[in-house]
């Protein structure tokens, strides 16, 4: 509540014209305030309040922006002030910002850092964002195993400070392969003439850097990490990946499963143009409008039936609307249960039967009320007999669906998360009226 109304002040300011109460009000909030604060304002007053921020508060401010704001942002920036937010920010996410220019910036930005910062940029840059390894940083502290932990010490105040989220020392032997990890706490309570190798944690996880973020996600969550070792595929120690950098993957994951559902892009400028959002949304509008009329032309070839019993019509909705509610929740557990591990080959088809029983449970006890309440509306008991034989055939239809259905557009290459829904709804609609329909025709033939 606070930040929002950080940004109705910040909005009223900048309305009434009163600059320095404006830049004070944006000198208080930190980076990812002012995150929000600029995607949340329209393009024109945006653009005021980047100005009226300084160099290093804008650099700080890139990393928690989403892509189409970010674009908006760097498409205004020059060479030499990608530079200096390299400076700036952490390595991966500088990386990740270099990644959304075009190559031939990246290439010139590149070209113009020092070697050191290159050769750190460099080493993250080749991996994909949403793996282990575009998620790591190279700011990683390594001790060998002989190592005593007095010399330990030693190097360390040598240092004078530690990376960031430094909750342990990386082991590594003389050809820089993972060996394990020295936590701080035991590093300081360790009698300071045994070595490394005596104190150290030999079966703490090291992440492989092809990983899905899901995945890194979910063992930080399992084991309370709070920062982890990413290898590659020799095991030789690449980075390390922080809790912040996880946390980031969690909010995002939380926002596309509230978004892609709708056909909605969680990178989306929430005020970018009208055409640009019209032809994003157009898409899954014109696959729903498909669908619509598929469902539609099921219903056509039962015209002649509906006119006959014209309380199949009234009647139609409930059936479809029934199947539709049913096939959502199962869709959402097993999507769900994909997403956090719990759903694989080998208990699929118990979740399976186990949907299908709960389905003609629910089934039987819905249409029994609807059948009642129908037979005594229309004073019609085969029309009662009908809908509650459709929607237990259709309940049954939904919950197969959505339990098969995540795993069938996984394996075609197409996430569940947002094709789903459309899908599903179309079996749901084209089974209940099919099924309710044609019972129906042949009960009143």
């Amino acid at each position: 509540m606070q930040l929002q109304e950080q940004i109705s002040d910040v909005i009223r300011l900048h309305g009434s014209g009163s600059v320095d109460e404006t830049r004070f009000l944006l000198a208080s909030m930190r980076p990812p305030e002012l995150a929000v604060l600029l995607e949340s304002t329209p393009p024109k007053v945006r653009r005021v309040l980047w100005e009226l921020l300084d160099e290093e508060e804008n650099h700080q401010v890139l990393q928690h922006l989403h892509d189409d704001v970010l674009l908006e942002f760097l498409g205004g920036m020059d060479t030499e002030e990608l530079v200096a937010a390299a400076d700036e920010l952490e390595t991966d996410d500088f990386a990740d910002i270099l990644q959304q220019l075009p190559d031939t910036v990246s290439d010139q930005v590149l070209s113009s850092l020092d070697a050191s910062d290159r050769a750190r940029v460099e080493a993250v840059l080749p991996y994909p964002e949403d793996t282990a390894g575009g998620l790591m940083n190279t700011d990683t502290i390594t001790v060998r195993p002989r190592h005593s932990i007095e010399i330990v010490l030693r190097y360390l105040r040598l240092r004078k400070e530690l990376p960031e989220t430094t909750d342990m020392l990386v082991v590594t032997n003389s050809r820089d392969e993972y060996a394990g990890t020295l936590s701080l706490t035991t590093l300081l309570t360790s009698d300071p003439s045994v070595t490394v190798r005596e104190v150290m944690d030999s079966k703490a996880p090291a992440l492989p850097y092809d990983m899905p973020d899901t995945e890194v996600a979910r063992i930080f969550s399992e084991q309370d990490l709070v920062s982890a070792p990413v290898v590659d595929e020799r095991g030789v120690l690449l980075g390390r990946i922080t809790i912040d950098d996880v946390v980031d993957v969690i909010m995002e994951d939380a926002e596309e499963a509230m978004l892609a559902p709708q056909g909605l892009d969680t990178e989306d400028d929430t005020f970018a143009p009208i055409l640009k959002s019209a032809r994003r949304r157009v898409l899954w509008l014109t696959i729903n409008l498909l669908t619509a009329f598929l469902a539609a032309s099921v219903i056509s070839i039962f015209e002649d039936t509906i006119a006959k019993v014209v309380a199949l019509a009234v009647l139609m909705p409930i059936v479809a609307s029934m199947g539709g509610i049913a096939g959502t929740q199962t869709l959402t557990l097993v999507v769900r249960g994909i997403a956090v591990g719990q759903i694989g080959r080998a208990n699929l088809m118990y979740l399976l039967n186990r949907e299908f029983l709960l389905a003609a449970l629910n089934g039987v006890l819905l249409a029994a009320i609807v059948a009642t309440v129908a037979a005594f509306a229309f004073n019609d008991l085969v029309l009662g007999l009908v809908i509650a034989l459709a929607m237990v055939i259709n309940l049954i239809v939904a919950a197969v669906s959505g339990s098969l259905l995540p795993s069938l557009l996984i394996r075609i290459g197409i996430d569940p998360a947002i094709a789903g829904g459309v899908v599903l709804t179309t079996i749901t609609d084209v089974a209940g009226f099919f099924v309710f329909l044609g019972l129906a025709t042949w009960a009143y033939a």
